[in-house]
């Protein structure tokens, strides 16, 4: 559930966050390695009509209840990262479809570095579709629009799946598409990994490997617990960043 955009890892002084996120990374080179060489995203998914929308998430690994707070840590090089993922009542009418607005707020080092509005929604099947994100970089005390920024319906842009209702190891899915600007896609690896962060331990978890041709070499693997959704990703090739889930608070 994390800024597309970035995958953000914090505090180095936090030897539990540290050491559970390079226990996540470890754990997965070894079976990506022989996945990895290259990154060919499959066609935009066909969305379903307007009509086959629901008004709420409930994907059992992607819920988004309304006045939820996800707070996440990690580290990235060095440098510490603080991500505040809150899930909003507010709507906006994508493609005749009411997506829920989720805000994702990343401080680096203590720092405002960027923030996102994300759009979700669910068809009656249980899938969860990305529709696009409105994002912007702090930059010398202003915040500039990110030339990344992408909704669902301009520009050739379609929406994608960020979860399915029922994944199987194996499936492969693209989660945006705007060729040259938002192509990111998923493959999921398990249905039944353990994942230990400090928000608690998640049985039954679903990882993923995910990466985008936009950005040649770099793969990342993510976790989405039940009743929870992301709970851990690391980069496992192409760099370094690690982010676990810290709490879940709800409104």
């Amino acid at each position: 559930m994390v800024s597309k955009r970035t995958i953000v890892a914090v505090i180095a002084t936090a030897v539990a966050f540290a050491s559970a996120a390079s226990g996540v990374a470890q754990a997965s080179r070894g079976q990506l390695r022989s996945r990895t060489a290259g990154c060919n995203p499959p066609p935009a998914p066909p969305m379903p009509p307007a009509n086959d929308f629901v008004s709420t998430v409930t994907n059992r690994y992607f819920p988004l209840q309304p006045g939820t707070t996800f707070r996440y840590r990690g580290q990235e090089e060095g440098d510490r990262v603080a991500d505040r993922v809150v899930v909003t009542d507010a709507t906006k009418t994508i493609l005749g479809v009411q997506a829920t607005v989720v805000l994702d707020h990343v401080a680096l080092n203590g720092h405002r570095s960027e923030r996102t509005s994300d759009w979700y929604a669910q068809d009656k099947d249980g899938n969860v579709w990305y529709l696009g994100e409105s994002a912007f970089d702090f930059v010398h005390g202003h915040w500039v629009r990110a030339s990344d920024s992408w909704e669902s319906g301009h520009r050739g842009a379609q929406p994608g799946i960020i979860m399915e209702a029922h994944p199987k190891v194996g499936d492969t899915y693209a989660q945006e598409h705007l060729p040259g600007t938002a192509m990111d896609m998923a493959r999921v690896l398990s249905t039944h990994t353990t994942v230990s962060v400090p928000a608690g331990t998640f049985s039954h978890a679903v990882k993923t490997h995910e990466c985008t041709p936009l950005e040649p070499g770099v793969v990342d693997v993510k976790y989405y617990g039940r009743g929870v959704g992301e709970v851990a990703e690391a980069t496992v090739q192409g760099g370094s960043a690690r982010l676990v889930l810290v709490s879940v608070t709800h409104g």
